[in-house]
C-alpha cells in the first residue's frame, strides 16, 4: 500500500490568483485544514492553511488579495510511492494536517489527511469496538462492560443489573453499523 492507495484524489485546490476570501469559503465549505495551491499546469506551488486564511481575513486589503500573498512555500509533499508509515512520519515530524501527493514533476495528484491515515492504520474491529463502547456509554453513563470484536463479531461481557438490562445491551449492540453478530454475557 502506498500514497496512491490512501490519498483523496482529485484534490480540491486553488490557484495563486484566487482571492483569500474565496479560498476561505472553499476551505470552510469542504471542511479541510489546508488547500494546495497549483499553477495553471497543475504543479504544486504552495499551500494555504486555515490559520493563514484566518490571519489574512482580518485585514481587508489582504482578504481581497490573492492567495499567493499568504500561501506557504516551499511545500512539504510526498511521492505517490510513499508508504503509510512514511506519510505518517512526515506528517507527525512536520506537524502537518494534510500532505500533498505529487509526481516527479511536482504535479499534484492528491492529498493525504490525518483522517485518511487513521482509516487505514486503525483496524476495522478496533473502530467497531469503539463505536459499540460509545453506544454503551451513552446508555449507561459510564464504561461498565468489556467489548471484544473479532471479524465484526461483537462480544460484550460484564455484570448486568438483570436479564432485562442484558437484553437492552444486546439490542443496543445490534444497532451499531458494522456489527455482524453479537453476544452479551455476564
Amino acid at each position: 500500500m502506498n500514497a496512491a492507495d490512501v490519498m483523496t484524489s482529485p484534490a480540491v485546490v486553488v490557484n495563486p490568483a484566487t482571492t483569500v476570501r474565496s479560498a476561505s469559503a472553499t476551505l470552510g465549505e469542504h471542511g479541510f485544514s489546508a488547500l494546495p495551491v497549483v499553477d495553471d499546469e497543475g504543479r504544486l506551488v504552495g499551500i494555504v492553511s486555515g490559520t493563514d486564511l484566518l490571519q489574512a481575513s482580518g485585514t481587508p486589503a489582504i482578504a481581497d488579495g490573492p492567495v499567493s500573498e499568504v500561501m506557504r512555500r516551499p511545500v512539504i509533499s510526498a511521492p505517490m510511492t510513499a508508504t503509510p508509515s512514511e506519510l505518517t512520519a512526515t506528517m507527525l515530524s512536520q506537524r502537518l494536517r494534510c500532505l500533498p501527493i505529487v509526481t516527479d514533476g511536482q504535479m499534484l495528484v492528491g492529498v493525504v489527511s490525518r483522517g485518511d491515515l487513521l482509516r487505514i492504520l486503525t483496524p476495522e474491529d478496533a473502530v467497531l469496538a469503539a463505536r459499540v463502547e460509545i453506544a454503551l456509554r451513552a446508555y449507561s453513563g459510564a464504561p461498565r462492560w468489556t467489548v471484544d470484536v473479532q471479524d465484526g463479531e461483537v462480544n460484550v461481557t460484564g455484570r448486568f443489573a438483570d436479564e432485562a438490562e442484558r437484553k437492552i445491551v444486546e439490542a443496543l449492540v445490534r444497532t451499531v453499523p458494522g456489527v455482524r453478530e453479537s453476544s452479551v454475557a455476564s
